[in-house]
């Protein structure tokens, strides 16, 4: 067992006037490294809102969490954005490029906001597009390519600090089906490869290449159990609630 997430009892609720709203009512979910998860409920279920606090985006109420062996329940906003660009890289259903700026620059990005020098940030960004096979669409800009290769490009992007966790949300909601097929065979290879994945899906089919589906209802985990995928591999699970 080599935990990378760890939450105990995650509440998340809002106020609004004088009525409590709860969106996570008693969340905790462990996950290894190299782990392919999948998060999956209906709307309003909280899989958003568990998403944002795995990924360092929002923090809880109440509860712990730990990241990468880090208490990060606690931190305040600038310390919640220096783990998370260290540890997690994000895939975004909508892609979130710069339009105006070529593949090998979007990529990059998080490279420059970390302080890298430029030499090293050209040689790590080429180096994830090439994760991805895209070494030869680097300088085209997002409107000089297809869906699935600007999400190819989000993909790299997300890579391209060697983050502990790639957190995907609805990554082939905007694609065709055949793209999105692609862009989960994507998965399943970075996966192999050593990546932990965390997929947020509504989508059984894109659920179903995971080794292990978290399904959400009414801000609590109502199962958590290994796919087919997850058996075959003998794979490690641990289930808490």
């Amino acid at each position: 067992m080599n935990p990378i997430i760890k939450t105990e009892n995650i509440v998340k609720k809002y106020i609004m006037g004088d009525e409590e709203l709860y969106a996570l009512k008693d969340i905790s979910i462990t996950i290894n490294r190299n782990e392919y998860v999948a998060i999956m409920g209906p709307s309003g279920s909280g899989k958003s809102t568990l998403m944002n606090i795995l990924g360092c985006l929002d923090s809880p109420t109440s509860g712990r969490y730990e990241l990468a062996g880090t208490n990060v329940s606690e931190l305040d906003d600038a310390e919640l954005a220096a783990i998370r660009n260290k540890e997690i890289g994000f895939v975004f259903q909508t892609f979130n490029l710069l339009p105006r700026s070529n593949a090998l620059h979007n990529v990059e990005l998080p490279l420059v906001y970390a302080g890298k020098p430029r030499s090293e940030r050209i040689e790590l960004a080429v180096e994830a597009l090439k994760k991805v096979g895209l070494e030869d669409r680097m300088k085209h800009k997002p409107n000089e390519l297809s869906g699935g290769q600007r999400q190819r490009v989000a993909i790299a992007r997300a890579l391209v600090n060697n983050p502990s966790i790639l957190l995907a949300d609805e990554p082939t909601g905007n694609l065709d089906s055949k793209t999105g097929d692609e862009i989960m065979e994507l998965f399943d290879k970075l996966h192999e490869s050593g990546n932990t994945i965390i997929v947020v899906t509504h989508e059984d089919f894109i659920a179903e290449h995971s080794h292990r589906i978290v399904k959400l209802r009414d801000g609590l985990i109502e199962s958590d159990n290994p796919t087919s995928k997850g058996l075959r591999g003998n794979k490690n699970f641990v289930t808490e609630s």
